[in-house]
């Protein structure tokens, strides 16, 4: 099997509070859109923002909470996670976490959407970001 993801779908409450969240603040622009969903095309894979009951009606089971995990957007420069972050708040996010050097290195913080999915902004010195936004391990 190819190791790839190709959509990666997030369950959210208000479809119009998420699209501002994405759109204002990260600038991203929806390449889809109907009454219960957004997509987003990415660097290689899709980001769709589905009305929670929609997705759980899809999946046969019933709404959940966000689980323990986290969504990584990585910045080509140290000063961009502040910005980033500010944006993200300023356009409906939640300060989780203001940005810091951990012991691993680099600089990062995280933000929750309006809907609790944790999004980690980050710049990581040893990590390369190409002209279309993919991130290679190792520069």
């Amino acid at each position: 099997m190819q190791q790839q993801i190709s959509v990666i779908t997030l369950g959210i409450r208000d479809l119009a509070r998420s699209r501002r969240f994405y759109v204002e603040g990260f600038g991203w622009k929806p390449v889809f859109e109907n009454d219960e969903i957004v997509f987003y095309q990415m660097n290689g894979f899709m980001l769709g923002t589905w009305l929670e009951s929609a997705l759980a009606a899809d999946m046969g089971r019933k709404p959940m909470q966000p689980g323990a995990f986290a969504l990584g957007h990585n910045v080509p420069q140290r000063s961009d996670v502040q910005a980033a972050i500010d944006r993200l708040v300023t356009s409906g996010g939640r300060l989780l976490k203001a940005p810091v050097e951990p012991p691993h290195g680099g600089f990062s913080g995280y933000v929750a959407d309006p809907d609790e999915h944790a999004w980690e902004i980050a710049w990581n010195p040893a990590w390369a970001i190409s002209e279309a936004g993919f991130v290679s391990f190792g520069v």
